[in-house]
Order: C-alpha cells, then structure tokens, then sequence
C-alpha cells in the first residue's frame, strides 16, 4: 500500500470527491483507509460510558485505497507514489518532485 497512517491525502473519486485529510487508519487486508473528516456515516450507538446518551453519532467509515491520492509536503500537490532503494533501504518518494517521503 502507497499511503501509511499520518500521510496528507486528497480525495479522487466518491462523494466526498475534493477533501483533504490525514490517514488516521489503514485495512491493508481490504486495501482501504481512514481519512480524517471524510466518508462520514451515521452509527446508531447505545447508551456507554464513552456515550451516556448514546444517539446517533458520525463515525468514519473506510474508503478504498484507490480513491485517495498523496499530497507532496514539499510541493503541496497530489502526486504518484513511487519505490526505490536508498542506501539499502526501500525508501518512497514523489513522482512529481522526486523528493522522498517521511
């Protein structure tokens, strides 16, 4: 998977199609994410300690992989994720600028 948790991405496709956020979460078994803010979906939540009031509460949901793009810090643009090995360590950098990823 391209992206990992902390990394700034923008939303391609769907109908939050145009947002930013962080990765809070990665399913690399379904290759989907988190990203914070975006594909909110309602949860009905019974009465907790984290929730005494339960309700109806917006949650996260996942998206597909797919649907995100990576925005280059350096650069602040989205862009292709590439691999290649820097001093014996598989590093990722931005196809755009050619800069490596944290």
């Amino acid at each position: 998977m391209f992206v990992k948790t902390g990394d700034q991405v923008r939303v391609i496709a769907g109908k939050d199609k145009g947002k930013e956020g962080t990765v809070k979460k990665t399913v690399a078994a379904k290759d989907r994410v988190v990203v914070e803010g975006v594909n909110l979906v309602k949860k009905h939540q019974k009465p907790s300690n984290e929730y005494p009031q339960g309700g109806v509460i917006d949650v996260e949901a996942p998206i597909h992989v797919s649907n995100v793009q990576l925005i280059d810090p350096s650069t602040k643009e989205t862009t292709k994720v590439g691999f290649r090995v820097e001093d014996g360590k598989k590093v990722r950098f931005a196809k755009k600028s050619g800069n490596v990823l944290g």
